[in-house]
């Protein structure tokens, strides 16, 4: 049958796919539109494939907290460029991905994958959908989902939507404790803690910054009776910078985390943060 122009553009509306692609992937199916349909998305999964070697370090952080705080999501999706990172597809599919989380139970990427959304289809069919409409190569790189038992679950995004933290205090809740969630999470997107306290700084990296401090000490010709002294003191910097109940609030540079803590959620404690910098290399 012959393709029309009218047929083309009514695929087009319902893809995004270009009109080229709409206009071939009719010819493919005999002028079928679900066929069609179909067809973009299975050209959308050869893209992927296609693509699977080219840099996707472009794209967005999207953080999602339930109204209760009890569950948190955060998530990574990537792309080629930053104009895709920036379509209204692409930002509206990376939330898609990050509401499936809060709802569902997903633990690996394959489940993810494998989740129905609210629209009805898995959110790798939505990929696909994606994939056929942008041309580019789109992957969800990482997630987390952070549940409390006994405390509550604040979240922070920033930079443009590059930086994403979750936050977990312990024997928390209310509006006070939400917004002193919010307000280490974004004490942790600016200064990048590694640890919570200094109890949990790795005995061999206490070891190496010692070293590092006396050899540093050494060279500058210091006398041997104080290079301890001085090694220790610059240790006790080291935590002040990596350990976040140590850092200077940035809100208030007079207190610490751990006094503004005290000050504006008696008795809570901070359990765990994670913190994705787009594009970041991860931990092996």
């Amino acid at each position: 049958m012959d393709i029309t122009n009218t047929m083309i553009k009514t695929l087009r509306d319902k893809t995004g796919a270009g009109m080229m692609d709409c206009k071939r992937a009719l010819e493919a199916t005999g002028g079928d539109m679900e066929a069609a349909i179909e067809h973009l998305r299975k050209k959308g999964a050869a893209v992927a494939a296609k693509r699977a070697d080219r840099a996707a370090k472009e794209g967005v952080i999207v953080t999602r907290v339930t109204g209760d705080g009890k569950v948190g999501v955060m998530v990574e999706v990537n792309t080629e460029t930053d104009f895709v990172g920036r379509s209204q597809d692409f930002v509206g599919f990376a939330g898609t991905v990050a509401a499936t989380l809060e709802t569902g139970t997903p633990s690996t990427p394959e489940q993810l994958l494998a989740s129905p959304t609210a629209s009805g289809k898995t959110v790798g069919e939505l990929l696909n959908d994606l994939l056929a409409k942008v041309g580019e190569k789109v992957e969800i790189r990482r997630f987390q989902v952070l549940r409390s038992d006994g405390g509550m679950v604040s979240a922070y995004t920033h930079l443009g939507a590059k930086i994403g933290v979750l936050v977990e205090l312990g024997g928390a809740s209310g509006e006070a404790a939400g917004r002193a969630g919010r307000d280490l999470a974004m004490q942790v997107a600016a200064m990048n803690p590694m640890v919570i306290s200094r109890e949990e700084v790795d005995k061999g990296v206490i070891e190496r910054e010692l070293d590092i401090y006396r050899t540093q000490a050494k060279n500058e010709g210091k006398p041997a009776q104080v290079v301890d002294r001085i090694a220790n003191g610059k240790l006790e910097k080291f935590f002040q910078e990596v350990c976040l109940l140590e850092q200077i609030y940035i809100k208030d540079p007079g207190k610490t985390i751990r006094e503004f803590l005290q000050e504006t959620v008696p008795g809570a404690t901070v359990r765990r943060f994670y913190r994705f910098h787009l594009g970041e290399e991860l931990r092996s």
